[in-house]
């Protein structure tokens, strides 16, 4: 008996999926539990896997497409077996004989840039801001139909290959890359096509830009040569602009923000702390060995959490008619990847000491820079962490992560120069800005927590007791 093959929801928040890469040919032989296809969720990328046993016969959704949970993406089925009906009701047309199994591509990169060229689909309508960790998936949802083409298309075939040897997937020999490496790029005076990406589906990215500078080659990729500027400044052949198609993390976070900085009333609390004494604390324990190092922005989370155990107030949801209070604190860290902003979440973080919390900080950063990243460890923080310190920003706002309350963005650690006991001296010191939202946070209970915060960094000996 067939088999549908669903777009299903990998993650709680997963309102539709990009279909990055199929890891299966029509015509192949597939068992349940097979690694099918990689689907970009609007968190990370995560894999779609077989639910019953026999060849995959048809894959309705190319590379690179978008689709809503619930739609349909494929279809298993025995070999002889009929499937007309299933293409139907997915809105394919003819009859579906037995695919013979296609050579798998070279290289990913060309089967994905060449489906990036077809525009994304629409957007659903948002679903709630944010659901709980004991909140279930949504279930399968019927098959939609689309208009039937006019002939079952093709297995993907390896794109042409252009005078850099890149695939250009019908846009003119352009690469996929992200807005920081065209950036990038552009200020270093590179041939932005003559690079072999590293990313995602072959995606260029940041470090192979700077390799391509440098002379080297992320991956067995290609060095970039500098491009030659025309009359008007840009590279001889460019485009006016660049269409950049919006990923599925991209889309989440423009849907998060705008039910972020319109609906909540939000005011800012900023503050100047004294990290003097953390500094002296991590150079004594570097002293002890490489086991006991830890960052400033260790500390700063370890200090947040023990701060919000204290003002349970601050470590809340707003849910419309109600705040509730959280008596577990679960940190959200931002990290900033080449797609968009992340938020893993090291959960029950004031229980945790600081060595864990540094530990597991640094390996939930890897996985999300990554796109590895689970549902369960991006899901059910209670109050977040920006840190822009390391980008040397001074100073910023940061926007609320709903329906948490508060969120603490950290600029950069300097040595600036204070008074002391009638003296000039100079030390280490570093501005937080706490956005509160008005509704469930007042200006003094905001204040109060920052003193806490203020008491914790200045005596970092107390996040030890």
């Amino acid at each position: 008996m067939a088999t549908k093959i669903f777009m299903e929801a990998l993650s709680p928040t997963m309102e539709e999926g990009r279909l990055v890469k199929w890891l299966k040919n029509e015509g192949d032989v597939v068992k349940n539990g097979d690694v099918l296809a990689e689907v970009e969720t609007d968190k990370a990328i995560m894999e779609l896997v077989a639910r019953g046993d026999g060849v995959l016969r048809k894959r309705l959704v190319g590379e690179g497409e978008s689709k809503p949970v619930g739609q349909l993406v494929g279809v298993i089925a025995e070999k002889d077996e009929n499937i007309d009906a299933l293409l139907a009701e997915a809105g394919g047309a003819g009859s579906a004989a037995p695919a013979a199994p296609a050579k798998a591509p070279e290289k990913a990169v060309a089967q994905t840039e060449q489906a990036a060229s077809s525009p994304p689909a629409a957007s659903p309508v948002a679903r709630s801001p944010q659901m709980s960790q004991g909140e279930k998936a949504a279930p399968q949802k019927a098959a939609g139909t689309a208009p039937p083409p006019a002939s079952p298309p093709p297995p993907p075939a390896r794109a042409p290959a252009t005078e850099a040897g890149r695939p250009d997937g019908g846009n003119g020999g352009r690469s996929r890359s992200s807005p920081l490496a065209r950036r990038i790029a552009s200020e270093r005076g590179l041939d932005i096509s003559a690079v072999q990406g590293s990313g995602p589906g072959g995606r260029i990215i940041k470090r192979d830009i700077e390799a391509a500078a440098s002379g080297a080659a992320v991956g067995g990729g290609a060095v970039a040569r500098p491009a030659q500027p025309s009359a008007v400044g840009r590279p001889s052949g460019g485009a006016d602009f660049d269409d950049i198609p919006l990923t599925q993390i991209r889309k989440t976070i423009a849907r998060r923000l705008s039910e972020s900085i319109g609906p909540i009333p939000t005011f800012y609390l900023t503050a100047e702390l004294d990290l003097s004494r953390v500094v002296e604390m991590r150079e004594a324990m570097l002293e002890l060995g490489d086991e006991f190092k830890v960052s400033i922005n260790d500390v700063l989370l370890k200090a947040v959490a023990t701060a919000l155990a204290q003002h349970p107030e601050v470590n809340a949801h707003w849910l419309g008619d109600k705040i509730r209070q959280h008596n577990r604190v679960h940190l959200g860290m931002a990290v900033a990847t080449d797609d968009g902003l992340i938020v893993p979440v090291i959960f029950d973080a004031d229980s945790k000491r600081l060595s864990e919390i540094s530990q597991e900080s640094r390996a939930l950063a890897k996985l999300a820079r990554e796109r590895k990243l689970k549902p369960e460890q991006y899901t059910g923080s209670t109050f977040s962490v920006s840190n822009l310190g390391m980008m040397q920003i001074d100073q910023f706002t940061a926007i609320i992560n709903p329906p948490e309350v508060a969120i603490l963005a950290v600029g950069t650690a300097e040595d600036t120069p204070v008074i002391m006991n009638g003296d000039l001296t100079t030390r280490k010191r570093v501005r937080v800005t706490m956005s509160c939202d008005h509704r469930a946070v007042d200006g003094a209970v905001g204040a109060r927590f920052l003193q806490t915060l203020r008491r914790l960094i200045e005596n970092p000996l107390m996040l030890v007791y």
